[in-house]
């Protein structure tokens, strides 16, 4: 079998290599003087306080799925591969190098030498491997999707599932050849799987932190998961050029320079995250001094912080904001009924006057940026008058329906979903749909009962992980999920297909056919595309804005 290294001209990596080079990967352009700006020559010291519009679920990568928890890992951690800086181009980070076999089916991972993890520990082959083989052991609620949601939608299933709707897992082993080579295979070939390893939810942890501090000690239930051990809200150990101080919830979150850190160190003493749930009052902090920087500006923020000369930064657009319909609760089974909710809401109008310059009305599940995207799918135009004919024609008169809805967050893809509730709940009504609210706190309890399935309909939406069709409609549709409550197997077992796929032609067709059956289909309904913004003070330098919210504060720099 002969090895191809990652940087032939292999058709499994060629699929990759069109799948960044579709979505815009490589750097952003960067402002001279500004974020964006190399550390050559950099201030060095200081601490940056960013704020954030919550606090993290968990520090542990493999157990959460939301942004803001995430961004933490980040720092704290590190995968074998990464994004480019500003882009979506998967570059080494842990391995050096890494090469697959002739059937895309072996990946041999050569990995840094001389990388110590946080607790002093070696990061090596082995540790890889019991990371890999941890995720792929979970058992009981660590196989829930609300927790191990990663995993379950990129390796599919676990050793044993427990759930029947889990599928085969493409993840078949680990082997350590030695301390600096790791060989992971798969079940079957897989275009998305290198890509995948740059989400930090496949951080490497110590082995020996996860162990003492007992990261897998979660009781409660999928919705309401109680963490017993402390390894994701106390000792998350990593390799990352930060680690944890100190994390005092509602409070912030202290991170702090690691000496012993492989690579260049980081430029910041400290970076302290602090939760600010409105966004009034994250302008109002950066205006104030308490904080030096924040993501998710809202739109009406824009103007005033721009003319007060702080630095106004777009995130490069990579998301899709839709409303869930769960078909395990009627009426939502009744395709008409579907149907009709997407014509009865006025789409425009809303991205229209609830976000900023550069947002676009969603017309499928993933960007236009992406290969596979289909400019032909079924458009569903505001129509009230076809949307209370649909109703007739489904004998549904004056039907009543849950709309839930997310507090205290404001998300790249909904900077106000209090507001867009209340515009989407007038739409409703004035075709004769009763809408019932149902609301609850980002964290921890709208996510997890969204993916547990206790809503009927919600809003929700998503940022892209890796440049990818995949990390999109893969995502939402490729196996049976709670969330939307339906069995659909051809959709299922197109998108499998899909993903194995290694000729690129042929995967952007496929993808193109699956976006017009799913919007045919219609499991729910997008509305909008983003492009997300953050605002720095005057003195911030080095950030550079990432599609998939990779960024590395330890680059930054206060001038």
């Amino acid at each position: 079998m002969t090895a191809r290294t990652w940087r032939g001209t292999v058709a499994l990596l060629a699929a990759l290599a069109l799948t960044t080079a579709a979505c815009g990967g490589g750097s952003s352009k960067k402002a001279a003087g500004g974020p964006g700006t190399t550390a050559a020559g950099a201030k060095r010291g200081g601490t940056l306080v960013f704020g954030t519009s919550s606090d993290p679920i968990s520090m542990d990568g493999i157990l959460v799925s939301d942004g803001e928890s995430l961004r933490v890992v980040k720092q704290i951690f590190e995968t074998l591969v990464t994004t480019k800086e500003g882009g979506t181009d998967v570059v080494p980070l842990l391995a050096k190098s890494w090469s697959a076999s002739a059937d895309g089916l072996a990946w041999t991972f050569n990995l840094r030498t001389g990388v110590r993890f946080h607790d002093g520990t070696a990061f090596d082959a082995p540790a890889v491997c019991a990371n890999f083989d941890r995720w792929y052991n979970f058992k009981g609620l660590l196989q829930s999707s609300s927790l191990s949601y990663y995993w379950s939608t990129v390796f599919l299933g676990f050793a044993h599932n427990e759930d029947p709707s889990l599928g085969q897992s493409i993840y078949k082993s680990c082997e350590a050849k030695d301390d600096s080579t790791a060989v992971i295979t798969l079940t079957k070939p897989s275009a998305s799987f290198l890509a995948a390893l740059a989400i930090p939810a496949f951080s490497i942890a110590s082995p020996t932190a996860l162990k003492q501090y007992n990261a897998d000690n979660v009781a409660g239930s999928a919705d309401s998961p109680k963490f017993n051990g402390t390894f994701g809200s106390q000792h998350p150990i990593g390799t990352g050029p930060l680690k944890l101080e100190s994390f005092t919830p509602n409070d912030k979150l202290v991170l702090a320079r690691f000496d012993s850190y492989w690579g260049q160190k980081s430029l910041l003493d400290k970076v302290i995250f602090k939760p600010i749930a409105d966004g009034s009052a994250r302008r109002q902090a950066l205006e104030s001094g308490e904080i030096q920087g924040y993501d998710l500006v809202s739109p009406e923020d824009l103007p005033a912080l721009r003319g007060a000369g702080f630095q106004v930064l777009d995130r490069p657009a990579f998301n899709v904001g839709y409303i869930g319909f769960n078909q395990a609760k009627p009426p939502l089974n009744n395709a008409k009924f579907r149907q009709a909710v997407a014509y009865a809401l006025n789409r425009p109008a809303l991205v229209k006057a609830k976000y900023p310059a550069g947002a676009e009305v969603a017309k499928e599940f993933m960007p236009p940026e992406l290969f596979g995207y289909a400019p032909d799918v079924t458009d569903y135009s505001y129509s009230p008058d076809k949307a209370r004919q649909l109703l007739k024609d489904a004998g549904l008169v004056n039907p009543t329906v849950e709309f839930a809805y997310p507090t205290n967050i404001s998300r790249p893809y909904m900077p106000d979903p209090g507001a867009n509730f209340q515009a989407f709940k007038a739409d409703l009504e004035a075709v004769g749909i009763k809408v019932v609210p149902k609301s609850a706190p980002w964290k921890p309890d709208y996510v997890r009962a969204v993916d547990a399935g206790s809503y009927q309909m919600y809003l929700l939406g998503w940022t892209g992980d890796f440049g990818d069709p995949d990390d999109f409609i893969g995502v939402f549709f490729g196996s049976k999920q709670p969330a939307w409550g339906f069995d659909n197997q051809d959709i299922f077992s197109g998108l499998a297909a899909a993903k194995s796929e290694t000729d690129p032609a042929k995967r952007t067709t496929d993808y193109k056919a699956l976006n017009r059956k799913i919007m045919d289909f219609l499991p729910g309904l997008p509305y909008v595309h983003t492009k997300p913004n953050l605002a720095f003070a005057k003195n911030v330098h080095g950030f550079v804005p990432s599609p998939v919210q990779n960024e590395q504060f330890s680059l930054v720099n206060l001038g």
